[in-house]
């Protein structure tokens, strides 16, 4: 398969050109303002999953809106009286939910607490969901997917809320009586690592715990980009809606600008372990390079060095990555990393 992006030293030293809006932070302050203004109000009720080593509860928070937004926490059944666990908070890929209650529970299995939170108005691509999108998107016309709801103003974008909720899942899992809340780790792949990064950069100066980060070939870093060379998966969406509507191109990068992932990546204060694909045509290989190289470089709540990072470079994958190899790399870098 013929190389997708470029070259590895390159991609190792790529910065991307797009600037942050100038009132990115106060977008990001007054959003977080408005739904903090809402009682987070989690519960949590239990389960019968048919996995005698695991214990499941159905949970619910408040996200954007005052949504109801559902998840599953799994826990190792034979765990010690009064000892909180370390969580993992998960999140989906596009089009995915959060599945059946013994889906999947792989973090539950190596030890941890492990909250899957489940995508409002996704769940159709293969693993159900449960959480509807109540918002009244804005703007009339949108290509079918998701990538184009409400993208006719950064207020309705849908990406706002799909942030918040990511933004809150960190919250409620940490109020979990069981769970430690000061060993909070946050994972995902594609849109899921994306969701990830973006919890991160929101949760730099305002949520503590959180010490580590796992996006694997994330997805929603580096629009412009993205929306050139992707081949297949969601960012052709943006390219479909475009093709028809030619005069909302600069608007569209406009709104998108405020969701790039790489501008919330500079801003995360916490150690994260990437993973690339070198012949991924869904998230190109340059646009993960561009937000692990912006990770934590600047943020107006930091100074000094960075927080630590590595990434893992899959050289002849595509967009499924590392896969069950990388998660063995995980474990080894949660065990060494909470360890400390």
């Amino acid at each position: 398969m013929p190389s997708v992006d470029m070259p590895l030293q390159e991609l190792r030293n790529y910065t991307s050109v797009t600037k942050e809006p100038h009132d990115f932070d106060a977008f990001w302050e007054a959003t977080l303002a408005e739904v903090t203004s809402i009682p987070l109000a989690p519960a949590y009720t239990p389960v019968e999953n048919l996995l005698p080593l695991i214990d499941s509860y159905d949970v619910s928070f408040a996200g954007y809106g005052g949504a109801r937004i559902r998840g599953w926490l799994h826990l190792p059944a034979h765990r010690s009286p009064g000892h909180r666990l370390p969580a993992v908070v998960q999140y989906i890929g596009y089009s995915g939910g959060r599945g059946l209650v013994q889906e999947d529970t792989k973090w539950a299995q190596a030890g941890y607490a492990h909250f899957i939170m489940d995508t409002r108005g996704q769940g159709y691509g293969g693993i159900t969901g449960d959480t509807p999108d109540p918002h009244p998107s804005a703007g009339g016309v949108a290509h079918p997917g998701l990538m184009t709801r409400g993208l006719a103003s950064k207020e309705d974008y849908y990406y706002r809320r799909l942030y918040v909720d990511a933004f809150r899942a960190v919250e409620t899992v940490q109020s979990f009586p069981q769970v430690d809340a000061d060993n909070v780790v946050l994972a995902g792949i594609s849109q899921g690592g994306g969701l990830a990064l973006a919890a991160a950069g929101l949760a730099a100066g305002r949520l503590d715990g959180i010490r580590g980060v796992l996006a694997d070939v994330p997805f929603l870093q580096d629009f412009p980009r993205a929306m050139n060379l992707a081949q297949r998966g969601p960012y052709p969406e943006i390219v479909g809606f475009l093709s028809r509507h030619r005069d909302r191109y600069e608007h569209t990068l406009e709104v998108l600008n405020y969701f790039d992932g790489v501008h919330l990546a500079r801003r995360a204060t916490i150690p994260a372990l990437f993973s690339v694909a070198l012949l991924d045509d869904v998230c190109p290989p340059s646009t993960v390079f561009a937000s692990y190289n912006s990770y934590g470089t600047g943020s107006p709540r930091q100074s000094g060095q960075g927080p630590a990072k590595s990434i893992e470079v899959y050289h002849f994958n595509g967009h499924e990555g590392g896969q069950e190899h990388h998660w063995v790399r995980q474990l080894e870098y949660l065990k060494e990393s909470l360890s400390r």
